[in-house]
């Protein structure tokens, strides 16, 4: 993959991602993004460090259960809510807003929507966010200003070899790609390194998703995300080619074992990343300008 940063990724059409990101959630968080969150949460268990802010990217879309076991962990933590869209922010408050009646309220610290302390948070959760950016760099980048020094990142997102099957299909029935395409973990590493994280460890992991009709996987499909991509179909379809939709995936279905019935299969590619923020480096020269937020964190750290 190219290291010109239009080109990361090269297939998202950025006024699609962005009406994507404004449209209201369903009542609950994509099933897979739920667990995707808890088996990320699972991994906090080799963290030793015990963050005292943290801060949810995003909470409504990438696991409201996610979030809770999160606070849970950290119960004596300030869990930060961030919704960078406007058109979610009320929905995410009251999803996530402890009322006086509820027992969530004795359950650690409440959820805060204001915004994060200045010297940043301590650790910021990012659940399956990454691959709907149509400019991660920069995501990247708002992330590791939200972080303290020595703070750290936990992120997952969808990686190249997700919805490979579909991506076959439409190709067979020569339509146009079903989706854009995914950045490669490595990439994501680099780009970590790029907007000045330290130490990122990357890793993924396949979940195959199976349904027994195409009405159930294309509903599950249309909770996870659109297709991005700027070659997409334009405008809309009719019946006509939502029947042929269907009936190719009716045909795709094959039994998961012998003897049981045939059901639809998709695989989902799911990449975790984690790294840490170190501390500023200023290169020094006749004049250098320093942030003052950099300034208080080198005569914090003793360094001239």
């Amino acid at each position: 993959m190219s290291n010109d940063p239009v080109q990361r990724p090269p297939t998202i059409d950025p006024p699609a991602a962005a009406r994507w990101a404004g449209l209201p959630p369903g009542a609950a968080s994509p099933w897979l993004h739920e667990e995707v969150g808890r088996r990320m949460e699972d991994r906090l268990q080799w963290i030793t460090a015990r963050p005292k802010r943290w801060a949810d990217w995003s909470p409504l879309r990438g696991g409201r259960e996610a979030h809770a076991l999160v606070a849970r962990r950290y119960g004596q933590a300030v869990p930060y809510v961030i919704e960078p869209s406007d058109a979610l922010a009320a929905p995410t408050a009251e999803a996530l807003g402890a009322p006086w009646w509820s027992a969530r309220r004795w359950q650690g610290a409440r959820a805060r929507f204001d915004a994060p302390p200045e010297e940043g948070v301590d650790m910021l959760w990012a659940n399956m966010a990454l691959h709907m950016a149509a400019d991660p760099q920069t995501l990247i980048a708002t992330w590791h200003r939200h972080l303290a020094t020595d703070g750290f990142l936990m992120f997952s997102c969808l990686g190249p070899d997700t919805l490979a099957e579909l991506r076959a299909l439409y190709a067979r029935l020569g339509w146009p790609p079903a989706c854009h395409q995914f950045t490669d973990m490595h990439d994501w590493g680099d780009m970590l390194v790029g907007a000045g994280f330290a130490e990122p460890i990357m890793d993924m992991e396949r979940i195959v998703l199976t349904w027994a009709t195409p009405e159930a996987a294309l509903a599950e499909l249309r909770d996870l995300g659109r297709n991005l991509h700027p070659g997409r179909f334009p405008g809309l379809r009719g019946r006509h080619w939502q029947g042929e939709l269907r009936a190719a995936l009716a045909a795709s279905a094959t039994p998961s074992e012998p003897g049981s019935p045939p059901r639809i299969s998709m695989t989902f590619e799911i990449i975790y990343g984690h790294a840490f923020k170190p501390p500023p480096r200023v290169a020094l020269s006749g004049e250098s300008a320093v942030s003052l937020r950099q300034m208080r964190e080198m005569l914090q750290r003793g360094r001239p």
